[in-house]
């Protein structure tokens, strides 16, 4: 399961939600390409700018319209509060499976949904032009990952394609 297709009934999280962001959150999906989505999603991430519902409908809103830069720090938030929820570091480079399994401990399901943050954001990084970044990022979650948990094979190899092409770029520019 990927980050966007998170839904207010199928979250990795038992948050309560508050009734209001909960009708708000409702009103953006009964038609999410609506001028006014928009409108009822900013409304509820004003009332609590912290839940993880409202980050995640915010993000698949910005993935929709493909507004990339947006969509990354959507899922960059959601990183950062999964991760001081499981005391873990924001920063990929940090990452170790023991950090992944203390984070288990605390909360499988947040460690999954930490992780698929993780994804995101490097597949957005490679959206916007930070090949270098978001493939190796890709990389660190892929060596955590060694039984593809989190379906990176493919993502890698595309990415890793990119990250050629770049690298020759980069290169035979200088």
């Amino acid at each position: 399961m990927e980050l966007q297709d998170f839904t207010a009934n199928n979250f990795y999280f038992d948050d309560t939600v508050d009734p209001e962001i909960n009708a708000l959150l409702a009103e953006s999906a009964l038609n999410p390409l609506a001028a006014e989505t928009e409108l009822y999603l900013l409304r509820a991430h004003f009332i609590d700018s912290k839940d993880l519902h409202v980050i995640v409908a915010l993000y698949a809103y910005f993935l929709q319209h493909q507004r990339w830069q947006d969509a990354f720090m959507a899922a960059n938030k959601a990183l950062k509060l999964s991760a001081k929820r499981l005391y873990l570091p924001t920063d990929w480079r940090q990452l170790t499976r023991l950090h992944i399994g203390q984070g288990v401990l605390i909360s499988m399901v947040l460690t999954r949904f930490y992780l698929l943050a993780h994804k995101a954001c490097a597949t957005l990084e490679l959206e916007l032009g930070q090949v270098e970044e978001g493939y190796k990022r890709l990389k660190k979650l892929q060596e955590l990952d060694s039984a593809d948990r989190l379906a990176l094979a493919d993502l890698v190899h595309q990415a890793q394609d990119l990250y050629s092409e770049f690298y020759i770029i980069k290169h035979a520019s200088a």
